[in-house]
């Protein structure tokens, strides 16, 4: 049996529908890039306001001027982008020009991408739209990249320090310490590679994150059990106390245990670092939006508390709050799976006066 055909408009309405498009200039006033085209001869036929304010030039004075010498755009062996580029050349299957950086008028970077329009499919290239992005963006990345490589490097060094420490003492003088003595430094070097293995699966994560492709091995789970256990790890090497309260028949949680443990832990060492006193860590129940019971696990500390003008910033890529340092991951890791998990993430005031964490975890699936 054929599928059934699909409805196409005749070639002449195609063609006049694509004219309209490429000559409206209403809609491309408002795309924040710079936006030129111009015609298979050269001729300007549309220039937007970024692009105006890019160049430094007076769009309207440029319509029907030659593209090439209105609007310079160079590269550091001094080709132009037409010259360079040659749109209305090559095979007609061409329909771009992928992002390259080219030097505006003034001298900053631009990031250039181009659309080549073909009136009829491979066909002879009619016109170009170009698409100016100026480099401050990648300029931004590029100095969170380092910020984000000192940072891990930083955090890498002091455990490595560590570890590299102690095994060069017990290398050297393994006959004159005593047993107490080596199983203290082992203790502490097994700390440093834990601590060590944390922050590399914590850059995986975020890689993941940003691809979507974290994978979570989701299975239903004892919100009371899981939170024990956390809790009596992360006691075990902290300088204030954590009280732990869970209310009585808490529904199971359809989660991925490991990065359950990741988030909450993260959470409640995170208010260990920025708090004075002791942490309460509690769960309750919690219904989401459709009603499905779930559970919600709240993190309370003794700190100075987070501004509320300042809590959307916290959970964005590279913050770092005070000056504790870190690597500006942990809070934006903890948001990412809690939501990749179908829940969510806020910050209020403890009733201390410190900062109160929310992470609420959907229940298991009927």
């Amino acid at each position: 049996m054929r599928p059934p055909r699909r409805s196409v408009a005749p070639a002449p309405i195609l063609s006049r529908l694509r004219a309209v498009a490429w000559d409206s200039g209403d809609a491309v006033d408002a795309i924040a890039d710079g936006v030129v085209i111009f015609d298979r001869d050269g001729s300007v036929r549309l220039v937007n306001r970024a692009a105006e304010a890019l160049f430094g030039v007076d769009r309207a004075a440029c319509l029907g001027r030659p593209f090439a010498e209105t609007f310079s755009l160079t590269n550091r062996d001094g080709s132009t982008w037409l010259e360079f580029n040659t749109p209305f050349e090559g095979p007609h299957m061409r329909t771009g020009v992928p992002e390259q950086s080219w030097v505006l008028p003034d001298g900053t970077e631009a990031l250039i991408t181009a659309r080549i329009r073909r009136d009829v499919p491979l066909g002879p290239a009619t016109g170009v739209a170009v698409s100016i992005r100026t480099g401050r963006g990648r300029e931004r990345l590029d100095r969170d990249r380092s910020d984000l490589v000192a940072a891990v490097a930083h955090e890498l060094r002091s455990p490595l320090t560590g570890v590299k420490g102690f095994v060069q003492v017990m290398i050297n003088r393994w006959d004159k310490l005593t047993d107490e003595q080596k199983l203290l430094m082992l203790t502490t070097v097994h700390a440093d590679a834990d601590r060590l293995s944390r922050l590399i699966t914590e850059l995986l994560d975020v890689a993941r994150l940003d691809t979507g492709r974290l994978a979570l091995a989701r299975r239903g789970a004892d919100v009371a059990v899981l939170l024990a256990r956390i809790v009596d790890n992360v006691q075990a090497g902290a300088p204030h106390d954590i009280v732990l309260t869970t209310a009585d028949k808490l529904p199971e949680v359809w989660v991925d245990p490991d990065k359950f443990t990741q988030v909450v832990t993260n959470v409640v060492e995170n208010a260990i670092r920025h708090g004075e006193g002791t942490i309460y860590v509690s769960a309750e129940p919690w219904l989401s939006e459709g009603d499905l019971p779930g559970v919600r696990v709240i993190v309370d500390d003794s700190g100075q508390g987070i501004a509320p003008e300042m809590r959307r910033r916290v959970f964005t890529k590279f913050w770092v709050g005070g000056s504790r340092g870190g690597t500006g991951l942990g809070l934006y890791l903890v948001n990412g799976i809690t939501r990749a998990h179908g829940g969510q993430v806020a910050i209020g005031d403890a009733p201390g006066g410190g900062a109160r964490i929310v992470m609420d975890w959907p229940g298991e699936p009927a």
